[in-house]
């Protein structure tokens, strides 16, 4: 038995080293720790309109965009529901998400944004909060015209023809009406933007982390399994 166990330790030992494990080790980390990725869009088309379209995000109460992710794959373990609505959360760089794709005869671009909570007040709400836009074109062209814009409210979506510009850029906001919990809506106030980061130009340990990052109530909008089915929803608001 004890030659048998020798062997088969030593047989292991060869294949390991001639055929080493890659290990990749992420880790869940405070929210304000998260590196933002800098502002990374693909060469071309769709580099051009993801940032012609960029929004520019309104925070009437709760927290401001943080990071997600970073780099390396670590995640933002968020906030719990505690203190005020923007309680250590009223500051960051922050980061704003985009993928786009063809879907049902338009081009959608979809830009989401991540808070560490979602909480109208000290003990209502949840831990982590997703919100997107999403940007409906009559192609991928630069000189596509706007068909609509839908933002994520409670898991469903208003809509709009005409909301308020800069420039191409579509102004939203993030509020929340007490006690009910945060959501995106229109506005006409000219909010703050963040870096800009592409799904297809973040590393591949990233969006590992956003596939499989359990964030709890909250979901990643633009992941491989929520995407498309989110993009239905926004069609589907418009009656």
């Amino acid at each position: 038995m004890q030659v048998k166990t020798f062997v088969i330790s030593a047989l292991f030992a060869s294949l390991t080293s001639a055929f080493p494990l890659t290990l990749e080790s992420r880790a869940v980390i405070a929210h304000d720790a998260v590196v933002p990725f800098a502002q990374t869009v693909p060469s071309g088309t769709t580099g051009t309109l993801y940032l012609k379209y960029k929004p520019f995000l309104k925070i009437f109460n709760g927290c401001v965009p943080f990071p997600a992710v970073q780099a390396n794959g670590d995640t933002g373990g968020g906030l719990a529901t505690t203190g005020v609505s923007d309680g250590d959360c009223s500051s960051s760089t922050g980061q704003v998400y985009s993928r786009a794709t063809s879907f049902a005869g338009r081009y959608a671009i979809m830009y989401s944004w991540y808070m560490p909570k979602d909480s109208p007040s000290s003990g209502l709400g949840h831990r982590h909060e997703w919100e997107n836009i999403v940007v409906w074109l009559s192609a991928a062209s630069e000189t596509a015209t706007t068909l609509s814009f839908a933002v994520s409210a409670h898991g469903n979506y208003d809509v709009s023809a005409s909301p308020s510009y800069s420039g191409a850029r579509p102004l939203v906001g993030y509020r929340s009406v007490f006690p009910v919990n945060h959501q995106m809506v229109f506005t006409s106030d000219v909010g703050g933007e963040q870096p800009l980061v592409a799904w297809e130009s973040l590393t591949t340990a990233a969006r590992t982390a956003l596939t499989d990052t359990d964030f709890g109530d909250a979901t990643v909008p633009f992941k491989d399994s929520t995407f498309t089915v989110n993009l239905q929803k926004a069609i589907d608001a418009e009656g």
